[in-house]
């Protein structure tokens, strides 16, 4: 019996700039997550990867991303998820400087 769908975001990096990006309802790719489109129908997501992917020209390795849905926008359900949103590891810059 296949898995139940979970709510999911499309999220990819940004071309020139290498940040990871997320994909909002209004189509503009966004930086932050609270911003992102969430996608709870499995065939409605299929579709905005699809599209996502077709824009190859603002952003590389898209791809459908589990969440929760919270109070404050989707939440990561995986740790990697939670590592990526928070910016590079090595030093305070970017993101990371404004938390």
């Amino acid at each position: 019996m296949p898995k139940p769908f979970a709510p999911k975001v499309v999220t990819a990096n940004a071309l020139i700039e290498g940040d990871v990006v997320y994909l909002a309802a209004d189509d503009a790719w966004v930086r932050d997550l609270a911003q992102a489109e969430i996608l709870t129908d499995e065939a409605v997501a299929q579709v905005r990867l699809l599209e996502a992917s077709a824009r190859a020209h603002e952003a590389v390795g898209v791809y459908l991303a589990d969440v929760a849905p919270g109070a404050t926008g989707p939440q990561p359900t995986h740790f990697r998820e939670d590592f990526r949103r928070r910016g590079p590891s090595n030093y305070y810059h970017g993101k990371q400087a404004s938390r």
